[in-house]
């Protein structure tokens, strides 16, 4: 039984005068075929449902009434099988749900592990933005990545790991890190790709993806690539880029990989121009942008791909910490169009003690500009005394205010889920939602999904939707037991 719960939150009244918290569960392990523990629950809201994407299952719910659309999760690889695409059928996870807010359709895309080393990424695309309609199908695509992964010493393709799409207007943008699976699944770099959204919309032929490399070759001996999984921008509310604007994706820089930097003060931003009709003419550029001096959370310089620092309140008898994944932007690069300038948001974890304590917070950067977006301003929400904070998304509504949804734990609490809004345009002080508070630890994984979502709702341009995980009862054992819980809110100041 699916349980709702609303919470009115008081703030100060110099800032909001009441708030209403609306949050109900999510899809649970036991509702999963074969449940994992990388779940990456993710999701989007659209214009009468939200759409919720868990482990290789996904569910619909009505945005008033929370209730699901189909008795259970469908699994993730329905719509391909529902028009016989086999390539399709078999999903290695990293699921990502998109609402196009340009075209009210939604997007459902993952990838897939060939069992001759061939892998796909597959994209359904709805005919409706109505997905309890009986008119519903899904126009399904599959894109052989092969071509755009290389090779190692082996002739082993390397892994296409953490897909991620995003929406623009004249196409979708993905970007996926490049993993040799001969040397510990080390990332050697990354891929991007623009998929022919005009043609998909429709369920026409698409063009080929155009795709670029960063190595450009792609190495048979692949090094450490610091700059990796990329995010692609998505756009939030219903207008458009201008015409002709580029898609822009936004990755992290990470300390230089010497045995003892534990610092940077950059990130990267890519720069993505398609052209359809002159493949030849399509370019794909890197810069750097400068912004104030973080280390990536639970960073450790003698292990740089290994981000577990994050404690619960059983770590103390169990020893088992959680991965904050801070090696890494999160989703999403939220874009939107105020008509008068163009914000971009992004978030990703950072450290924010300076002792041997490793506790976490949120940094989040907006961007601007008509042109290339430059570092309009940042910050970092703290976590207070002893409280960590990861595993982040972003996203701003119709009139400038950021939300900020993540996980939080610590040596005294069970992991749950808390957001933080603030105004873009006067940068008052955070102020923080508890959305829920979990009673229950992950005993036995360090793994906590790898990502989650916030979106705006695009009917009204100003309820944040937020889905995520947590534990009602310790996951002990050989037991998966986790939950997720998906929430809503609205700020007083958005009409």
């Amino acid at each position: 039984m699916k349980k709702t719960l609303v919470l009115l939150l008081l703030f100060a009244p110099c800032f909001l005068r009441a708030q209403t918290v609306k949050t109900f569960e999510g899809i649970d392990a036991s509702q999963v075929l074969k449940p994992g523990f990388d779940i990456d629950p993710n999701g989007a809201v659209g214009t009468k449902q939200y759409m919720e994407w868990v482990d290789v299952a996904y569910q619909a719910y009505d945005k008033v009434t929370f209730a699901p659309v189909w008795s259970a999760p469908q699994p993730g690889s329905t719509p391909w099988k529902l028009n016989g695409m086999k390539d399709c059928y078999g999903f290695a996870g990293d699921g990502v749900i998109l609402f196009d807010r340009l075209a009210s359709r939604w997007v459902v895309a993952a990838h897939t592990i060939g069992s001759t080393g061939t892998y796909f990424y597959c994209v359904a695309i709805s005919s409706t933005d109505d997905l309890s309609s009986t008119s519903l199908k899904w126009f399904t695509y599959e894109f052989l990545l092969n071509p755009f992964l290389g090779l190692n010493t082996q002739g082993h393709p390397y892994y296409p790991d953490w897909p991620k799409l995003g929406t623009w207007g004249d196409a979708y943008y993905l970007g996926f890190d490049l993993l040799d699976k001969d040397n510990g699944f080390l990332p050697i770099g990354v891929s991007a790709c623009a998929l022919d959204r005009t043609n998909m919309l429709v369920g026409g032929v698409a063009n080929p993806m155009q795709c670029f490399s960063d190595p450009d070759p792609i190495p048979t001996v692949g090094t450490l690539f610091l700059s990796h999984s990329l995010i692609p921008a998505d756009v939030e509310g219903t207008t458009a880029p201008p015409t002709g604007r580029h898609e822009y994706f936004v990755s992290i820089q990470n300390p230089p990989n010497d045995g003892k930097s534990t610092t940077s003060n950059l990130i990267n931003l890519w720069d993505f121009h398609v052209d359809w009709v002159n493949p030849a003419n399509s370019t794909f550029t890197n810069s750097q942008l400068t912004v104030p001096v973080y280390t990536p959370g639970c960073y450790n310089p003698n292990r740089v791909l290994s981000t577990v620092c994050i404690p619960e309140a059983s770590t103390k008898n169990t020893g088992e910490f959680i991965d904050s994944v801070g090696d890494r932007m999160m989703p999403r690069l939220s874009y939107r169009n105020f008509g008068t300038y163009e914000s971009f948001l992004i978030s990703h974890t950072v450290q924010t003690s300076t002792n041997r304590n490793q506790q976490t917070g949120i940094r989040w950067y907006e961007l601007r500009g008509a042109g290339v977006p430059t570092v309009k301003q940042s910050g970092t929400l703290l976590p207070g005394a002893s409280m960590y904070r990861f595993m982040s998304s972003i996203a701003q509504d119709k009139t400038g205010f950021a939300a900020a949804g993540f996980s939080v734990s610590s040596a005294a609490t069970h992991p749950g889920i808390r957001a933080s809004h603030w105004s873009l345009r006067t940068t008052p002080a955070p102020k923080d939602v508890v959305l829920w508070s979990g009673s229950g630890d992950e005993e036995n994984s360090s793994r906590w999904g790898d990502y989650d979502s916030m979106t705006v709702d695009p009917v009204d341009g100003c309820t944040f939707w937020y889905v995520n995980e947590y534990f009602a009862t310790n996951q002990t054992g050989n037991a998966i037991n986790w939950n997720t819980r998906i929430a809503n809110f609205k700020l007083s100041t958005c009409h």
